[in-house]
């Protein structure tokens, strides 16, 4: 497959990194998990990251996020630089304009799934808008299970509630990190479909982390990763061209540590 630029188009970009580079350690003990790396998400879609295990994807997530540091190059989340922020920068950034949703569902477990779902609203000192908030939680579809614990919901629900928390701040990106990891293949297809739904709705950009090939079935766009770098992407992907491609980069990364 020949890859294409990662930066050219004339979508909005809703996150950018510039030549980014992330160190970890020094001497002997240091481990170079992103090497010079150029990609910009675009606004109102669904890109997923998949590579081999250490590839890099969640060095990649953490950093465009303002969760990690980067060692040289830049990152943006629009157009405000996130490298070089201060704390409270950052704060605000991931506050105002972010959202996230991980593997675990972090959500708490003496609230509500509705005063989970508002949480971040309320530590910013933020009311909800009334009708984007109807319009997430019907998307979700959690509306009769809103006074209910994360502990009398199953699995999938929770993680809908986590992903309505992402959205429900209107942030500018959505960063999601293995977000079905912990879910049965039903429950994920859920979790899944109402992210799909949310970039097809509301105009979200969601960059999703995963090592799934059907969840990045559910993508615009798949970014391949190998090694700390960018090696290949692919436009409306189905779940059976990721797998080959995944295969691919599985034999290569084998050729490459058997070579003297």
């Amino acid at each position: 497959m020949t890859r294409t630029p990662t930066t050219a188009s004339t979508i909005p970009v809703a996150a950018r990194a510039t030549d980014v580079w992330k160190v970890y350690g020094a001497g002997e003990a240091q481990v170079v998990a992103l090497r010079g790396v150029d990609v910009a998400f675009e606004r109102g879609q669904l890109t997923a990251v998949m590579g081999p295990s250490g590839s890099g994807k969640s060095t990649l997530m953490h950093c465009l996020a303002g969760l990690d540091s980067v060692t040289r190059g830049h990152v943006q989340i629009g157009d405000t630089r996130v490298t070089g922020l201060s704390d409270a920068g950052l704060t605000r950034l991931r506050r105002d304009r972010i959202g996230f949703v991980f593997q675990q569902f972090n959500l708490l477990p003496t609230l509500t799934a509705e005063e989970n779902i508002l949480l971040p609203l309320a530590i910013a000192g933020r009311k909800p808008d009334k009708q984007w908030y109807e319009s997430v939680i019907a998307t979700v579809g959690l509306g009769d299970r809103l006074r209910h614990r994360p502990s009398q919901l199953s699995g999938g629900q929770q993680q809908r509630v986590a992903c309505a928390r992402a959205l429900v701040a209107r942030p500018q990106v959505v960063f999601a990190d293995e977000p079905t990891g912990n879910l049965d293949s039903r429950s994920g297809a859920e979790v899944l479909g109402f992210l799909r739904d949310s970039v097809r709705d509301f105009g979200q950009t969601i960059v999703l982390v995963t090592h799934d090939p059907n969840a990045a079935g559910y993508a615009d766009r798949v970014i391949f990763l190998a090694d700390g770098r960018i090696v290949d992407e692919m436009r409306q992907p189905t779940s059976d061209a990721v797998l080959d491609r995944l295969k691919g980069l599985d034999v290569q990364r084998t050729s490459a540590e058997a070579t003297p």
